[in-house]
């Protein structure tokens, strides 16, 4: 019976051993790790009152909830701190909520910097960040536009290019800024040298599965 405890006990320190220090077990504890999350979003994902108490809440409402559950996840956080890394890809993606760069990536470790913008359409300032974030050490930038997007919708309507004219604006602009870019010195020099990789994918809304950039029918 102590044969077995110990044989047990061996068992136990080698799959540990082969999940901390193989690259098999590496993966196998990555992929595990995402099927706990995963498993962690379908679970609140058909939870579908915002806050449980009010089936019509007020902005004052929601926004007290939105603060309850920030102490939930903080106190959580606290009691199981998060590894601190230094970003190496920089993420530009939509402001829309259907989108979670978390999923998108496949990976919840702080390997990234995310910069949600409506349209995923930079400004000179945004340029700039990125900028600088290389300059700090990121190695690929991914620039994401997807399907369904309510700006890209704006900008092909004609009421809505009358109402929204500066989003629409931005919209025209967005592969101009993004070539833009791609020109600054740093991004340049470091792409030259083959230090940076600067990649325009597009989103399945749906799947949030990436694929490279086709350009879309002009409007």
């Amino acid at each position: 019976m102590r044969k077995k405890w110990w044989w047990g006990i061996a068992a136990l320190v080698a799959l540990g051993l082969f999940v901390s220090y193989t690259r098999w077990g590496q993966e196998l504890e990555f992929l595990a790790g995402g099927a706990l999350v995963n498993a962690g979003y379908r679970l609140q994902d058909r939870l579908s009152a915002y806050d449980f108490a009010h089936e019509e809440a007020t902005p004052e409402q929601v926004y007290e909830e939105f603060l309850h559950q920030n102490h939930l996840s903080a106190a959580v956080r606290n009691i199981f701190p998060r590894t601190v890394r230094h970003p190496v890809v920089a993420l530009v993606a939509c402001m829309d909520a259907r989108l979670d760069t978390n999923e998108i990536a496949g990976d919840t470790r702080h390997y990234y910097y995310v910069l949600r913008l409506a349209g995923s359409v930079m400004s000179p300032k945004e340029e700039e960040m990125l900028e600088l974030a290389v300059d700090h050490g990121v190695k690929v930038v991914v620039f994401t536009t997807h399907s369904d997007c309510a700006a890209e919708k704006t900008a092909a309507d004609p009421a809505g290019r009358a109402r929204f004219p500066n989003l629409v604006k931005a919209v025209d602009e967005r592969a101009m800024r993004f070539q833009e870019f791609l020109h600054r010195p740093l991004i340049r020099e470091r792409t030259g040298q083959g230090k940076l990789l600067v990649k325009w994918l597009d989103l399945d809304t749906e799947t949030e599965r990436a694929e490279p950039h086709r350009e879309r029918a002009s409007r």
